[in-house]
């Protein structure tokens, strides 16, 4: 049987719990097609729906909290401890009050992992949005910045939500779904965003290309009855669990703006580098005409970097160079090793660039771009349609 080497990365959401799962198999390991979709089986939901009858699926940062209609229930309250008890086998040493895994005790490893290996780590309380019925794409066109007219069954893409004044709300990740009986290596290779719909032992699960953080690997969305089974599945195949404060610091270096950090009502979609989820070609929508006028007029005044640190440094404090302010640090935490310390903050664009030295308090710091906003794409006044 052909095998294969592919890089891994995986984001998890249960129907009721979410569950993400980050970074890549390393190059030297090899899976046969047949186990290593045997493997991603397990970490499945799949949408009941009717044949070829599509909607839109949201995966956000924030907490969802309103209930929804449908059949299957993605609405959680704060967190319904669906993997408590897995959790707990499988060696969580720090549960946050709402059921939230906040370290294995293996931080570093698990660290490592994302970066050499397979790190698994529970989303459970990042909030899922549905959208149904024959206006989804013109309403999603009109709440948010991506273009949706674009994405066929299957396909999927990333999009913000902004204010009137394009003010960054949330980032989330859309997939236009459908159910259907489809071979995983089918999505080996496939454009970020891409999905495909699975059946596990007569439970629905679904696995798209991409994390939350990476291009690399696959996001998966499953029912409570497999996730459990999922996790262990995983770990036998030499998966790391992850907790919450090594996501942390995963996100933090890998420079991916969280709510309430670096997407605030004090930055624009622009200035937080969020390129490649904004469309300026497809018509009005919220925020369509500040983020027009940011482009045309060069209006875009601070840029998002990530800040090697000499020392650990205290979220919004400002950023200074020479003694003058150029900016405010937004995010920190412990960096790959844990003697490296990790930072994002907004700067000025014309004070200061990657490589320039700063200071935040008394600790300094080096600016650096960042591999999550590097994949961004600037939009030019050639893109107003």
């Amino acid at each position: 049987m052909a095998t294969m080497t592919i890089p891994l990365c995986f984001s998890f959401s249960t129907a009721r719990t979410s569950t993400c799962i980050t970074r890549k198999l390393p190059c030297c390991s090899s899976y046969s097609s047949s186990s290593l979709s045997h493997q991603l089986h397990y970490f499945h939901y799949q949408l009941q729906t009717k044949a070829r009858k599509s909607c839109l699926l949201f995966s956000t940062s924030s907490t969802s909290s309103s209930s929804s209609p449908i059949e299957f229930d993605l609405s959680p309250p704060s967190i319904d401890l669906d993997l408590l008890d897995t959790m707990k086998e499988l060696g969580a040493e720090k549960i946050s009050e709402d059921g939230v895994v906040e370290t294995f005790g293996n931080d570093h490893e698990a660290i490592q992992a994302a970066y050499n290996g397979v790190a698994v780590v529970d989303l459970s309380h990042f909030g899922r949005i549905r959208v149904t019925g024959d206006d989804r794409i013109q309403f999603l066109h009109n709440q948010t910045t991506a273009n949706f007219e674009g994405l066929s069954e299957g396909k999927g893409c990333d999009t913000v939500f902004v204010t009137p004044t394009a003010r960054t709300i949330d980032i989330a990740h859309a997939w236009v779904m459908v159910m259907e009986d489809l071979n995983l290596g089918e999505l080996v290779g496939q454009p970020y965003g891409r999905h495909q719909h699975y059946s596990v032992n007569g439970t629905p699960v679904t696995i798209g290309v991409g994390s939350v953080i990476a291009e690399d690997g696959f996001s998966l969305l499953l029912s409570p009855a497999t996730a459990g089974s999922v996790w262990k599945t995983l770990l036998a195949h030499g998966a790391v669990p992850m907790g919450a404060t090594a996501w942390e610091r995963f996100r933090v270096v890998q420079g991916r703006p969280a709510p309430g950090k670096e997407l605030s009502d004090e930055f624009n979609v622009l200035e937080a580098g969020l390129w490649n989820a904004v469309s300026l070609n497809k018509g009005c929508y919220k925020g369509q005409e500040t983020i027009a006028r940011l482009i045309t007029y060069d209006g875009v005044k601070q840029k998002l970097y990530g800040i090697e640190l000499s020392a650990p440094a205290e979220p919004g404090y400002p950023i200074t160079i020479d003694g003058k302010k150029v900016g405010k640090l937004t995010s920190y935490a412990v960096g790959k090793t844990e003697s490296e310390h990790f930072g994002l903050g907004y700067i000025k664009k014309k004070t200061a660039s990657a490589g320039d030295k700063v200071l935040i308090g008394d600790t300094m710091g080096t600016l650096v771009e960042v591999p999550y906003l590097v994949r961004q794409t600037p939009l030019t006044k050639s893109s107003i349609a």
